[in-house]
């Protein structure tokens, strides 16, 4: 079955019951495998059979639960083109709606507490229409639309419990011998509905902010992008708009620019703050060949470079959709909530409904009792909340992935949150990993009368015809130390044994580099340095002997190097009492090696790929919570095997589908970040959920009047809807509290 996805905009949700029950309709058409519904970004993402059911389809069934939905104008829309063009929108809307929601709240609290001060029934009769019909619609409009499609929601307990005490005051206005001749007090709850649609407003106010500010990592990844580039076509600088920017394209980066698109450098020098990318602080040097990545910031140098990978393709745009795939998901933990609030309503409205009859019976039906039954039912239906059981988890998934991406990580959603807080136990690759992936230089030993830079000029032309990695580093090496050879090298020989090394004609020399059977087959003398040899051995460094005409000059040491930041990762793993194990292709000897420099107590060596599936699996068999963190390439099996892969890639390769975590610098502490960040998130989502349902589970009762009794207090509506107005904001103020993440 082929499977396609829509993100369809959903229009009218206010709470989880909302989300709930748009959930519940989606998941039950037929064709579709999966659906998501966020209420932070009033949208589902539909995961269906194409030819089973359409897009038409799924927002028909959206429609039948009461809101609206519509198809977007172009289906197939880019998720980078949707998310430039939704938070373009967002920004432009969101000024409006909060002036519209802070002029409302405002109007409201005025005439409320003018309707306190007045007491003129058919003056406060008129006000309270006005702000009914006004400020209140929206929640009257939502509950009869959710009424007519057999739904509740909270829209649906603000409008019975201000509608009811409207309806009260009217009659009470009116016609007050209708409550006299029965024995009751004609009160007037007037300001009661003022108050209680104005601090509702006053909270939706507060928290559309503080929604704004859970999505401002992905709006300034956003916003990065620049929208022209200066192009050299035709011998001439022009300006262009990015669109128009082709693969190939020659363009220029003045410093303190922008890079416009992804490219490669065609020539200059610069540093690039790559820093809302990778979260490196450091700018990183850059010269010709280098890789530059769109959005990131030029520094001191000018840079000409050639467009390679563009709009879709290019690295912000594919880090902008993963990380609005990621903030449009679910985490496990949201169920619980999912199944309160599809029966949170309907218990509610019966709570209120046992709540009026217990006080007329046990009050035995006076007109104090009464009154206390109509003003604790009504306070029951306000200070009811399930808004903040449906922002306790989407808020904090969409800000712990903005701040992963602040620090380097991409985190493919809650779910991918939800195992890494769980993870006991590490798997790292070593290659590339722990170590840099290329091997390097790192001990020169030249023999008595021997100049380092003697050795090189003449070691650095033979081993630059060679393919083979340590070559390669023997070659770097003479580069980074300014060592040219005047002449080339000739007469170049890989000797047949595997491993054994190079020999070549340099000027008069013949030069051969290799190991120490190399050297017994020249008959070349290395006992001189056989103790320095040892040495570097025992550290599981490859020797390279270097000689000419028969003479040993010297020899060098080559090693796939230590990261500069491996050791303290490692080690702050170890601090968060997380086991660490190094698995690894290589041989014994060196792992072990690696293992005693970066404090690695459990090592599995010499495993093929196929091995390294079956060492997590075991690791999982015993119980644990498995993390393999790898390069994405070689170990693709075994970070789909883990239970949370991470991937370390770079700025320009960061779509690697086997992992769950993508950290966009090689640099382990992203790892060690990433989990801790997890553990915080599923922290602050049980606190959330915990809050959620105590705010219900204690201030209901109250509302109700349990405490009346006892202590002769019966909770006012009007404090009852400010209740619930802070609920929902103290949910997402929690959530924010991940932006000030820091971790060691």
């Amino acid at each position: 079955m082929s499977t396609a996805r829509i993100n369809i905009p959903v229009i009218g949700m206010t709470c989880a019951a909302c989300q709930a029950r748009v959930q519940r309709a989606l998941a039950k058409a037929p064709g579709v495998e999966e659906a998501s519904v966020n209420l932070l970004l009033h949208n589902a993402t539909v995961d269906f059979d194409p030819a089973t059911t359409s897009p038409e389809t799924l927002v028909e069934a959206i429609r039948e639960t009461g809101y609206d939905a519509s198809v977007p104008t172009t289906p197939n829309e880019s998720a980078w083109s949707l998310a430039f063009a939704q938070e373009e929108e967002r920004e432009r809307g969101v000024a409006a709606e909060e002036r519209r929601l802070a002029w409302k709240a405002g109007v409201s609290l005025v005439v409320g507490i003018a309707a306190m001060l007045v007491m003129q029934p058919y003056l406060m009769l008129v006000l309270t229409t006005a702000i009914m019909i006004w400020a209140g619609r929206q929640f009257y409009v939502r509950a009869w639309s959710a009424a007519r499609h057999g739904g509740s929601d909270m829209n649906t307990l603000i409008a019975v419990g201000t509608g009811s005490a409207y309806l009260y005051s009217l009659v009470a206005t009116v016609a007050p011998n209708v409550f006299t001749d029965r024995g009751l007090q004609p009160n007037l709850y007037y300001e009661a509905v003022v108050l209680i649609i104005a601090l509702i407003l006053v909270g939706n106010w507060i928290e559309a902010r503080a929604k704004q500010r859970t999505s401002a990592a992905l709006r300034g990844l956003v916003s990065l992008q620049p929208k022209t580039a200066r192009v050299v076509r035709g011998g001439q600088e022009l300006e262009l708009p990015i669109e128009q920017v082709h693969r190939g394209d020659v363009f220029l980066v003045r410093p303190g620019e922008r890079v416009p698109v992804d490219g490669v450098i065609a020539s200059g020098e610069s540093s690039v703050d790559e820093s809302m990318l990778t979260g490196e602080s450091r700018p990183v040097l850059k010269h010709a060949g280098d890789r530059i990545v769109g959005g990131t910031i030029n520094g001191s140098g000018a840079l000409h470079a050639t467009a390679t990978t563009l709009g879709e393709e290019s690295a912000l745009a594919r880090i902008v959709t993963l990380m609005r795939q990621a903030q449009g998901s679910r985490a496990p933990i949201q169920r619980l909530a999912d199944r309160v609030s599809g029966v949170f309503v309907p218990t509610v409205i019966a709570i209120a409904i046992v709540t009026f009859i217990v006080w007329l019976v046990v009050g035995h039906a006076t007109a104090t009792a009464a009154v206390h039954a109509f003003a604790a039912s009504i306070a029951v239906l306000i200070i009811a909340c399930p808004c903040a059981m449906g922002l306790a988890v989407p808020t904090a998934v969409m800000v712990a992935t903005g701040k992963g991406a602040e620090l380097g990580l991409l985190i493919k959603g809650g779910e991918a949150l939800e195992r890494a807080g769980a993870i006991d136990t590490v798997v790292l690759d070593k290659t590339g990993t722990v170590t840099e992936g290329r091997p390097a230089v790192t001990d020169v030993v030249t023999c008595s009368g021997v100049r380092q830079n003697d050795m090189l000029r003449l070691v650095a032309p033979v081993e630059r015809l060679s393919e083979h990695p340590l070559a390669t580093a023997i070659v770097r090496y003479a580069r980074e130390h300014g060592v040219e050879s005047s002449a080339p090298a000739s007469e170049f020989e890989v000797i047949s044994d595997p491993g054994r090394g190079v020999e070549g004609r340099v000027g008069d020399a013949i030069v051969v580099a290799g190991n120490e059977l190399l050297m017994q087959a020249y008959g070349v003398d290395v006992r001189a340095l056989s103790a320095d040899a040892a040495r570097v051995a025992a550290d599981a460094k490859s020797v390279v002997y270097v000689a000419a005409d028969d003479k040993l000059l010297g020899l060098m040491a080559v090693a796939d190097p230590i990261r500069a930041t491996s050791v303290a990762a490692i080690r702050a793993l170890g601090q968060m009492g997380l086991d660490v194990v190094l698995l690894t292709g290589d041989n014994r000897p060196t792992a072990d090696a690696i293992a005693r420099e970066t404090d690695i107590d459990f090592v599995v060596a010499e495993v093929l790929p196929e091995g390294k599936v079956d060492e997590v699996r075991r690791l999982q068999d015993e119980g644990h919570v498995v993390a393999m963190v790898g390069d994405g390439i070689n170990d693709a099996p075994a970070l789909a095997q883990a239970d949370v892969g991470f991937a370390l890639g770079s700025g320009t390769d960061i779509a690697i589908d086997a992992s769950d975590v993508t950290v966009l610098r090689p640099d382990l502490t992203a790892v060690a970040d990433g989990i801790a960040l997890a553990r915080r998130t599923m922290r602050t989502m049980r606190q959330n959920l915990f809050w959620a349902f105590v705010y219900n589970v204690v201030g209901i009762p109250i509302a109700a009047g349990v405490l009346y009794p006892f202590f002769g207090v019966l909770l006012s509506p009007v404090i009852a809807s400010a209740a619930m107005a802070l609920s929902s904001v103290s949910v997402v103020s929690n959530s924010l509290r991940l932006r000030r993440f820091r971790h060691g």
